[in-house]
């Protein structure tokens, strides 16, 4: 018998890449309730599930009055601090948002009985292993301020003793916001020749993947987030299938862009070394996570990264 009663959920961030489309998925799992940045032009879907709530995730006090007006059954914290070479000039607001915000959010989620889904980042790894990442391989220390802040705020929710998911992914793209994808469409209509780094090496990942899978997830719930989470949560790589580089992942977007008869003029994309791309924060060579968990615990079978871009391709023609 399905469970009655509509859970209530908290969304933070619902105006970012994976927050943007949890927004649409979620609500067939619950009630959302989500939490813009105050300092934010709210979009309309967005405002109809705030309820007039904003939150800065920068301060503690917010936090804790929202959770504690809204009395979530699941917290789904997509909010963070995501400018990777800013951190490394600004590693305190990095740090509140990224390290210490989860660990109010667990807090505040055990306090009212709620489990929280947070998401976490490849960049929690040094790079150095020749292998895919698993979810209990150690990380090293990270390489800069994003991941260690985000690396201290996984261990934060796993010391409130929380039920609780931590979705570590990685290199997310996807038609809204700044990211990789929007990056090389742009460049390929400006320049005859880009030069894209080719020594590091992962998996690109659409957020509307992202959300899809951590939605399948919640369903099997059916609402009892809690002692659901306290059986089968912890970390899991949640990412496509397959591996390149950026070069490669630039190649392919020139590729599927080519024959959509976009506007181009690049004729070349030149690979380089990370060194010869210097940038504030260093990058680990080695992004790759193993998603082997995702497959065995719950029957998700993420598509192939190139079949994920040719979708969202598929998006920018409808509009």
């Amino acid at each position: 018998m399905k469970n009655p009663y509509t859970p209530r959920i908290l969304l933070t961030g619902p105006t970012g890449q994976i927050g943007s489309k949890l927004l649409k998925k979620l609500p067939s799992i619950g009630r959302v309730i989500s939490v813009p940045e105050p300092s934010m032009e709210t979009p309309p879907e967005v405002m109809q599930c705030s309820g007039g709530l904003s939150l800065n995730l920068a301060h503690a006090d917010d936090i804790v009055r929202v959770v504690r007006e809204v009395k979530p059954d699941l917290i789904v914290n997509t909010g963070a601090y995501t400018a990777v070479d800013r951190a490394e000039s600004d590693p305190a607001t990095a740090r509140a948002v990224n390290a210490e915000a989860p660990g109010i959010l667990a807090e505040e989620a055990k306090r009212c009985g709620a489990a929280i889904v947070h998401y976490s980042t490849d960049y929690v790894f040094d790079g150095s292993s020749s292998e895919p990442y698993r979810e209990s391989s150690p990380t090293g220390t990270p390489l800069n301020v994003y991941g260690q802040t985000k690396l201290e705020g996984e261990r934060a929710i796993q010391s409130v003793g929380v039920p609780h998911l931590i979705l570590r992914t990685e290199w997310v793209y996807s038609l809204h916001g700044s990211n990789f994808l929007k990056t090389i469409l742009r460049l390929i209509a400006e320049r005859t020749e880009l030069r894209v780094v080719c020594d590091q090496i992962g998996t690109p990942n659409a957020a509307h993947v992202v959300a899809d899978h951590t939605c399948q997830i919640l369903s099997k719930a059916d609402g009892k987030f809690s002692p659901f989470l306290q059986e089968k949560g912890g970390i899991l790589h949640l990412c496509c299938d397959g591996e390149t580089s950026w070069h490669g992942f630039a190649q392919e977007i020139l590729r599927l862009a080519r024959e959509r008869d976009f506007p181009i003029k690049t004729t070349s994309v030149i690979p380089i070394s990370s060194e010869e791309f210097p940038v504030p924060a260093k990058r680990p060579l080695n992004s790759r996570l193993d998603n082997s968990r995702l497959k065995s615990v719950f029957s998700i079978y993420p598509p192939k990264w190139q079949d994920a871009l040719t979708s969202v391709f598929s998006e920018i023609r409808c509009q």
